[in-house]
């Protein structure tokens, strides 16, 4: 989503550290450029503002003047306030133990509110709770069914009556909830504007007979300045306690989405990222900065391949790999654990100094989905013995995978070099561990 404002970014940066020092007057001209950079994110013109006298009065102090490398200086100083600007660090959401938990979720009709419960209720069950979701969206069409099917898909409750007032059916949820030894209850409020007074106290009447934990407010990352009022006026009614950001992987600017905070003084702490259930992450400003300018976020990346890579076959596939056993079934199995992470554009962008270089480069996030193709268009003994793959068969595995004989070709090339090159490494670190292994038993 912030694709253009990093492009910005990365262009101010270059041109300063091309100078030999920085002076009062390239500061100056680098935070204007900053300044409009932001601004033409949609970020909170308030916001800018604070933050472009912030970023001048210390880029001018003596420290970032007689710095070294005074352009990596200011650099960080950029990072440090828009971290700053974003919440600084993610703040945790703290769920009981020992009673019902409940959350409320409100917005604007159209935000992605019901799709941020399903989210919320996966998120939380990971974490080893019992959740429950309520339909209370009695007014748009078919918003009860939608919680329904998502509900189904993912094997989590949903309490629902169509026939009843949100605010009985919040209280018929949690005597339900209570009784069925539920952790933690999510409350999908129905879409309302901000000038709905009659809606507004509704939503007011629910948040007092819940007595939610926390308020949860989604904003569409897709809206403009607009998001910024909603949620003021939002925040004057319900108090909300945290913020939801949805629609993070389309392309919009955001800027306004990430003004919430200075407004309201409420932070972000979830953010939607894709389609899927599983596609929702704790917010973090400071990553989600290094992202932006172009360092990447490796931490994240981590926590993504922590979540879906199965350790007990990541030890299998290395004994294989040391025996040089590495066959296209663990191929593919490998793929399918890297499409599980993400589109690969994102995933490439989160490797510091990738980033950058990607930005005029066409990342062929379909790629995959040929080789998987390919693999799966094999037989279990093509897969363990390549070597048999002769002339009919890559003709019988094009046909069957949709592709053509060169793109088989291809793959079967890529993978003999790759087989090759794990081979070659084995034996470098055969021969580390020998020498590893001779100069312990050296008495120097």
């Amino acid at each position: 989503m912030f694709e253009e404002l990093s492009n910005r970014f990365d262009a101010i940066f270059k041109k300063l550290r091309g100078r030999g020092k920085l002076t009062e007057e390239n500061v100056s001209e680098a935070v204007r450029d900053v300044k409009r950079a932001l601004l033409e994110a949609d970020v909170n013109y308030r916001a800018v503002k604070k933050f472009s006298a912030t970023v001048q009065e210390k880029a001018l102090g003596s420290q970032v003047l007689q710095s070294i490398t005074p352009g990596q200086q200011f650099v960080k100083l950029v990072h440090d306030e828009l971290t700053a600007l974003m919440g600084g660090s993610a703040r945790p959401i703290k769920l009981h133990t020992n009673r019902l938990n409940v959350l409320v979720v409100a917005g604007l009709q159209g935000s992605g509110k019901t799709t941020a419960c399903a989210k919320m209720a996966l998120y939380f069950r990971k974490q080893g709770h019992r959740p429950m979701m309520v339909a209370c969206d009695t007014y748009r069409a078919a918003a009860i069914d939608q919680l329904q099917t998502l509900g189904k898909s993912l094997g989590v409750p949903v309490y629902a009556d169509k026939s009843a007032k949100p605010v009985d059916i919040t209280r018929a949820a949690i005597k339900q909830a209570q009784a069925e030894d539920v952790s933690l209850l999510i409350i999908d409020t129905a879409g309302r504007l901000h000038v709905d007074e009659e809606m507004m106290a509704e939503l007011k009447e629910i948040c007092l007979i819940s007595k939610p934990d926390e308020i949860f407010f989604v904003a569409d990352a897709m809206t403009g300045q607009d998001a910024v009022n909603v949620a003021e006026q939002f925040y004057k009614e319900i108090s909300f306690t945290g913020v939801i950001l949805t629609k993070l992987d389309g392309d919009a600017r955001g800027g306004a989405a990430l003004s919430i905070l200075d407004v309201t003084g409420v932070p972000v702490q979830f953010v939607g990222v894709g389609e899927k259930p599983d596609a929702f992450e704790v917010f973090h400003p400071e990553r989600m900065v290094s992202r932006i300018l172009g360092m990447g976020d490796i931490v994240s990346l981590v926590e993504r391949a922590q979540e879906t890579v199965d350790v007990e076959n990541s030890r299998k596939l290395e004994k294989k790999i040391r025996k040089n056993s590495f066959t296209l079934q663990d191929f593919l199995d490998q793929l399918r654990q890297i499409k599980k992470m993400g589109p690969l554009s994102d995933l490439l962008a989160m490797i510091p100094g990738v980033g950058g270089y990607l930005k005029d480069a066409e990342v062929d996030n379909g790629a995959l989905n040929k080789i998987e193709a390919i693999i799966c268009s094999m037989s279990f003994l093509e897969r363990e013995k390549p070597q048999l793959i002769d002339g009919s068969r890559k003709r019988r595995i094009a046909t069957g995978s949709g592709t053509t004989v060169q793109d088989v070709n291809r793959l079967l090339k890529q993978f003999d070099s790759m087989k090759m090159m794990m081979k070659r490494m084995n034996k470098i670190a055969g021969k580390r561990g020998q020498a590893a292994a001779f100069r312990s038993l050296s008495p120097f």
